[in-house]
């Protein structure tokens, strides 16, 4: 199973790519799937002005990702909340492409405040049945995310994995059993 983890923050120091890079090392070490991480900051996504039907129809600079979204089985959004949502730059790249439809979607916020993106979330659940995509039943909210994570991506706050392994054992639940009922 490909299961691409989306890091929506556009901000040069964003502190939510830092659950991103550790998702990607955990899933890799824990799973058999293929983990790709998509940064939003690594493509010049245009404002929205033509929907990529298939990794054909691609500008020749979004073929890659455009292969990969398509090739996807499963996704991770990875978002801070920016004025009580998800961020712009992660609506923008998904929706250039066409819907998600049956597809497993874990949703990641998070903060260095204490509500960890909990409005974000709560607009990520909305999101999720507009591609029509399904939303694992346990999002991961992040509090205090610069306390937790390093910015390498390591976990820096063992008393937060119980919250990472429930979401990851979820999420894996209902993306390998969409996987196996594809058709």
């Amino acid at each position: 199973m490909n299961i691409e983890i989306i890091s929506g923050s556009p901000r040069t120091n964003s502190v939510t790519h830092r659950v991103a890079l550790f998702l990607q090392k955990h899933f890799a070490a824990n799973t058999q799937h293929n983990i790709g991480l998509l940064d939003v900051r690594d493509w010049n996504m245009p404002l929205l002005n033509f929907v990529i039907g298939t990794p054909d129809q691609a500008p020749d600079h979004l073929k890659p990702l455009a292969n990969r979204m398509f090739a996807a089985d499963a996704f991770i959004l990875v978002t801070p909340e920016y004025n009580g949502s998800y961020s712009a730059a992660l609506q923008n790249l998904i929706d250039h492409f066409p819907k998600q439809s049956r597809k497993a979607f874990g949703l990641v916020t998070g903060s260095p405040g204490g509500l960890a993106g909990a409005r974000a979330s709560q607009q990520l659940l909305l999101l999720v049945p507009a591609l029509f995509g399904i939303a694992a039943p346990n999002m991961l909210l992040v509090p205090f995310l610069d306390q937790k994570f390093s910015p390498e991506g390591e976990l820096t706050d063992a008393g937060f994995q119980k919250s990472v392994d429930t979401f990851t054992n979820e999420f894996l639940w209902l993306a390998e059993a969409l996987a196996a009922n594809k058709g």
